[in-house]
């Protein structure tokens, strides 16, 4: 077992290491060059399209709207990483580390534009009649025969990373979390989840996105809220906290308390790595959901899925941020979710604590339902449509084992596989790009001249 886990070791050393991260990095940088600066320059636009997209127009081909598939999106994104992931990345790579989170996020913008652009144009019908998509379809669809092997990888990488980031390691965050707030034992907290988990999961997208575009908004503006309030009473911390994001991402930071200190290096590895984890800009897990919208334009399901790079990372993580950095507590040696619940507790003595811990269990239990939908398509992909119900059923049930387990090396084996998805898609959009670049031109001309016209 111990060879194993060195293996495993080697390997996520590797696929989360610096030629990944410039991978995922350089990847988005150039369709972000590529698309000419379009998904920054048009964010207030795809808000628009979202609230537009709540319900779609009658020639409109799809499964879901495009509004609750970027909440399907949303619900798997939104999660562990923005409360322990965020703590994480500040306690190992110091404040600047937060920098090279947005940084991440504004390229990962074009890199989540991109997929869902490409999930779209290339999405096919299923033997049932529905829409199914994602790396493995537009690798199939896109890149032909000679590139086939490589949709197998990502499906195969995506089933098993189902089972461990999306499952049993967001199970064990939430009973380890309500065990430590409110003494819940982990066994009731795993049975409470896979009931309800499972209630929603065997419905079938359908369910599950209805779920998510009424639980995601909800989760999502509760926590922004809470996390405002913490920001107002430590309002006059809000500059320095600025200063320190900004300066310790070109400078290094000494050791201080708890606080071990910082190289540069440090603050861009962790801010790149675990805003990836967070947003999974690159991983390719988000275009299986917009394949699912209902939409004839690859570009507007593209601008709406782009939003939840921003949301996630730019909004919803910086929140946790600046509420770390402005209570001082990262200097005291914390890390992970802990050092989130430190940092509202010093602000919110009482209620900080029970807020942080029902946020994760909201958080991770809607990741659970987005993961499970990427996991039975990816399944889907590789055993064909009926043996989605045997997936379903082995998804729900090891909900329970992975709350009561302790799962050092399920979260090292699930980060790797997390990362080896990523392989696969970025070489896709690297060779597909030209297609969404000539997608956008010809859409944004065509609007163009209808408004000359008008």
């Amino acid at each position: 077992m111990e060879a194993l886990q060195g293996l495993v070791e080697g390997i996520n050393g590797v696929v989360w290491g610096p030629l990944m991260l410039l991978l995922l990095l350089g990847v988005g940088l150039y369709l972000q060059i590529g698309l000419k600066g379009m998904p920054v320059r048009n964010i207030g636009r795809a808000f628009a399209l979202l609230w537009q997209g709540r319900a779609p127009g009658e020639k409109d081909s799809g499964e879901i709207s495009s509004f609750n598939a970027l909440m399907t999106s949303l619900s798997a994104t939104i999660g562990t990483g923005n409360i322990a992931g965020v703590a994480t990345a500040i306690a190992l790579g110091g404040p600047g580390a937060v920098f090279w989170m947005w940084m991440t996020a504004l390229v990962g913008m074009a890199t989540k534009y991109a997929e869902a652009v490409c999930a779209v144009r290339y999405r096919e019908r299923d033997d049932q009649g529905k829409f199914v998509g994602g790396p493995m379809y537009y690798i199939k669809n896109g890149l032909g025969k000679r590139y086939a092997w490589l949709g197998v990888m990502f499906a195969l990488f995506g089933t098993l990373a189902s089972f461990g980031i999306g499952n049993t390691v967001q199970a064990n965050s939430v009973a380890d979390a309500l065990s430590t707030s409110f003494n819940i034992p982990t066994w009731v907290t795993g049975l409470i989840i896979m009931v309800l988990a499972g209630a929603v999961i065997l419905g079938g997208i359908q369910r599950i996105s209805s779920v998510a575009g009424r639980l995601v908004p909800f989760m999502a503006v509760a926590y922004l809220l809470a996390g405002l309030v913490v920001l107002a009473i430590n309002y006059a911390a809000i500059p320095e906290a600025l200063w320190l994001i900004i300066k310790h991402a070109f400078t290094p930071i000494s050791a201080a308390g708890g606080f071990a200190g910082a190289a540069v290096a440090a603050a861009i590895r962790f801010g790149v790595a675990r805003g990836v984890f967070s947003n999974e800009a690159g991983l390719g897990s988000a275009p299986i959901a917009h394949a699912a919208a209902q939409t004839n334009s690859p570009i507007r399901q593209g601008m709406v899925a782009m939003l939840g790079t921003f949301i996630d990372t730019i909004v919803v993580c910086s929140i946790t941020a600046l509420a770390i950095v402005t209570s001082g507590q990262w200097l005291e040696g914390d890390s992970g979710a802990s050092l989130t619940s430190l940092a509202f507790r010093t602000a919110l003595p009482g209620p900080g604590d029970y807020i942080v811990a029902i946020a994760l269990a909201i958080f991770a239990f809607t990741t659970i339902l987005g993961w499970s939908y990427y996991g039975e398509r990816c399944f889907q992909y590789l055993f064909g449509s009926r043996a989605t119900r045997f997936y379903r059923i082995a998804f729900v049930l090891a909900i329970p084992v992975g709350a009561m387990a302790h799962l050092d090396f399920i979260w090292l084996l699930a980060d790797t596989f997390n990362a080896l998805m990523a392989i696969p898609n970025l070489i896709a959009l690297a060779l597909l790009s030209p297609v969404v670049f000539k997608l956008t031109r010809e859409h944004f001309a065509g609007e163009a001249q209808t408004l000359d016209h008008r």
